[in-house]
């Protein structure tokens, strides 16, 4: 196979963390070629969706664990597959990649489905399982966002809907002096909308994250929050631990996974904090390696596998 990854320059990857990474380097470990490219890469001649491309040879060095050959346009309708897996914000330029993948739509396999990924807001989209969520308000309301925290009995978490690994997530406090200006932060004085969730004493146990492959679970790991924070993003200090998928877990699965393999979200990843599902991660979902190592098991390796095997189809 030929496979093309649209992600971030290579210099951001960390090499025993990325999931990036680790797929790129199961599918060359499996005999393929890949390729990287940036989203601003991607270019439209007449009908054709093409790419300016770098082959790509990864290798477990922290230093350089990717190393790029010449550049070359490749037609993307010739590859077999393309990745997009780069990382939020969702911006103009990520939306733009997104609708010029629309010219290859029933001719390559790109994971995840671009019309899904406009569609699907990693905070929005888990509103369409209301029965699994916390208490939830999506409001620019500083007052109705107000009444809210007070509803759901004083604590609650606010966060902007672009942000992502524990960017600009904040607790409120009914009565903390700062509620105001944190409100106002995030919302920009009212002017954009963020998603306020009643606070889960539980995180302070972890944030699991299960990753879902073609709408069923790969595998889950535990992400404990530093103490001190509610967030439990690794990006933002927070550790892993082993866990496995309990019968709310794969209640929320069963749930979840068709809808997401109907919209052409293949490659997932859920956040369940308390036995409640939080958000849908789809444009870089992360965790595979920690995931993998913790296992034991070669997640890498299944998910190429699995382009393999549609890709085929």
């Amino acid at each position: 196979m030929r496979i093309v990854v649209l992600m971030d320059p290579v210099s951001t990857v960390l090499v025993d963390a990325d999931t990036s990474f680790a797929l790129m380097l199961a599918a060359q470990e499996r005999g393929h070629r890949v390729d990287h490219a940036l989203i601003t890469d991607l270019f439209l001649h007449g009908w054709r969706l093409g790419a300016r491309v770098r082959r790509a040879t990864m290798q477990r060095d922290p230093i350089a664990p990717i190393t790029l050959g010449d550049y070359e346009d490749v037609w993307i309708d010739d590859v077999d597959a393309v990745l997009v897996r780069k990382d939020p914000p969702f911006d103009a330029n990520y939306l733009w990649g997104c609708h010029l993948l629309e010219h290859v739509r029933g001719k390559t396999l790109v994971v995840n489905d671009p019309r899904a990924l406009r569609d699907a807001n990693e905070k929005l989209y888990a509103t369409h399982f209301p029965s699994l969520m916390p208490a939830t308000l999506v409001s620019n309301d500083k007052a109705r966002i107000k009444r809210f925290v007070s509803e759901v009995g004083g604590r609650a978490v606010l966060k902007p809907l672009s942000g992502a690994g524990g960017e600009s997530v904040f607790l409120l406090a009914e009565g903390d002096l700062n509620v105001n200006a944190i409100i106002e932060t995030v919302t920009l004085d009212g002017k954009r909308v963020a998603m306020v969730q009643e606070f889960l004493p539980k995180v302070t146990e972890g944030d699991k994250r299960i990753l879902l492959l073609d709408g069923e679970p790969l595998g889950a790991i535990l992400r404990v929050p530093q103490r001190g924070d509610v967030r439990s993003n690794i990006h933002v200090g927070g550790t892993v631990e082993k866990t496995a998928l309990d019968a709310n877990d794969r209640a929320i699965c069963a749930e979840v996974g068709p809808r997401c393999k109907k919209d052409g979200l293949y490659f997932v990843g859920l956040d369940v904090i308390g036995g409640k599902l939080t958000e849908v991660n789809v444009t870089s979902p992360t965790g595979i390696q920690q995931m993998s190592r913790l296992s034991g098991q070669d997640l890498s390796g299944r998910v190429i596998e699995w382009l393999e095997q549609r890709s085929a189809s």
